[in-house]
């Protein structure tokens, strides 16, 4: 599979950038997001994102993850096409300039069509690293750390009651896997609790996190009845 740079300063962010879990008000974020004359006005925030813009906070990313659910675009089982043109070079080790290209072109055409699909985000890092555009590599990963903190900022992960919100199951996986576990099982949890074991990584560590999926799986079905 594609290789992945260890950055141990992401795990130091994640783990340590905030105090306290703030398990998020949905109803007052729609309510930001959707107002205009809001500072939390998500064409704002979106703008705000794509300039690269670093004087963004964690509220403003809480409330741009979060808050993309409300879009009227949102759909979490989404799949573009675009990935699935080089779905092939995800599996090799190394990559020429030409496969890195690729990766690149695809990826960033990936996140035109989702703003937030974070292993096109990954990816994409990867490649803009061996071709040597470290620079932009970097925004990526710094727009990557900082959406990975906003769900993290959400919970502890560790029991129902604390769970991660996520807009996205994928999502759910993806973090796990930057966190150095290995997912082992999975159990959907009445109302919309996704409850995912993995394997331990020491004899201290939790073999089991959970994630919030009611809000994602709500405005889905409300768009899609039929569903």
């Amino acid at each position: 599979m594609i290789k992945k740079f260890a950055y141990i300063f992401v795990v130091l962010l994640i783990c340590c950038s905030f105090t306290e879990p703030q398990r998020p008000d949905m109803n007052q974020i729609k309510q930001e997001v959707t107002d205009p004359s809001s500072k939390y006005y998500y064409p704002k925030l979106m703008a705000l994102y794509e300039q690269n813009e670093t004087i963004m906070t964690l509220d403003d990313y809480r409330r741009l993850y979060l808050g993309y659910i409300f879009e009227e675009d949102f759909d979490p089982y989404r799949h573009t096409q675009y990935s699935s043109l080089v779905e092939d070079l995800y599996y090799k080790s190394r990559h020429s300039k030409n496969e890195c290209d690729n990766i690149i072109k695809y990826a960033e055409l990936s996140l035109k069509d989702n703003p937030f699909d974070l292993q096109q985000i990954d990816y994409l890092i990867y490649a803009l690293r061996e071709k040597g555009k470290n620079n932009i590599a970097n925004i990526w990963q710094y727009r990557l750390n900082h959406l990975l903190e906003a769900i993290v900022s959400t919970g502890t992960g560790v029991s129902p009651e604390n769970a991660w919100v996520v807009t996205n199951p994928q999502h759910e996986y993806f973090l796990l896997n930057k966190l150095g576990h290995v997912a082992t099982g999975y159990e959907f949890l009445t109302p919309g609790i996704d409850h995912i074991t993995v394997a331990p990584k020491t004899a201290k560590d939790s073999t089991e996190y959970y994630f919030d999926s009611i809000n994602f799986l709500r405005e889905y079905f409300r768009k899609y009845p039929s569903e």
